[in-house]
């Protein structure tokens, strides 16, 4: 078996006889990476027994005992599985209960929910309210499936009024941000709202294409895409629900 060393540490010791280096991340840090995740956040998910082995793991395939955030029995899975899965079995079947159901589609504000906002994003909310009302009180959508081991979903911007959410996707600086497994993820969440009566208007940016009839692909943000976000919600909710929002002009 070859061994290889890669730039993240893990793997062989450069040192070693035979080994080859890589310039580059281990496919388990590149995942990481990619869903936005670190390596203790995926060690404190195994079971004790198997955190030391988690902590200098590099393959996606590789097994584990993890235990879940709900005090579920712990279950086997990859880490691919644990990184782009929902959760626990238990998780699984509880988010499909009919009882739990009525609840999918509630927007609410999760105080605890730790979210990276860009400047950008920052931005394109700003220019939404310079022409609807956009609260600021919400930030969470209850779903009926788990995604990333919670049964709710985190949009960029949300507006309860009319079921809609906007999200701001570019590839940043990395290049690859959005695309692989981050556009699956986007699709799964997209999928997500759909099945509890939302729809998702995405704003791809920098080259990223469009993944559905609500993309809006630009260059950049700029007024003229929160016009054509705008036009998009009377589009999919009618002229009379988003003029009810629709800010006054200043006088």
């Amino acid at each position: 078996m070859t061994l290889v060393s890669f730039a993240c540490g893990h793997g062989a010791a450069p040192t070693e006889p035979g080994s080859i280096a890589l310039r580059r991340s281990c496919p388990l840090c590149m995942l990481l990476h990619e869903t936005h995740r670190t390596r203790g956040e995926l060690v404190s998910r195994a079971a004790p027994p198997a955190r030391a082995s988690v902590a200098v793991e590099t393959r996606l395939g590789a097994e584990f005992a993890w235990q879940c955030a709900r005090g579920h029995d712990r279950y086997q899975a990859s880490v691919m599985d644990v990184l782009t899965g929902p959760s626990c079995p238990k998780c699984i079947r509880n988010a499909e209960a009919p009882t739990v159901a009525r609840d999918g589609g509630v927007a609410s504000m999760n105080a605890g929910l730790r979210t990276r906002t860009s400047l950008t994003e920052q931005r394109l909310r700003a220019l939404l309210e310079e022409r609807i009302r956009v609260p600021r009180g919400v930030n969470t959508v209850r779903v009926n499936r788990m995604f990333y081991g919670k049964q709710e979903v985190w949009p960029d911007i949300l507006v309860p009024a009319l079921r809609i959410a906007i999200e701001y996707d570019d590839p940043g600086r990395s290049r690859r941000a959005h695309l692989g497994l981050k556009e699956a993820s986007d699709r799964e969440k997209d999928d997500a709202l759909a099945e509890v009566g939302w729809e998702v208007i995405r704003v791809r940016a920098a080259g990223l294409e469009s993944i559905g009839p609500n993309s809006i692909v630009c260059a950049s943000l700029t007024p003229q895409v929160a016009d054509r976000i705008v036009a998009r919600m009377a589009e999919l909710r009618g002229d009379d629900a988003v003029d009810a929002l629709r800010v006054p002009p200043a006088t």
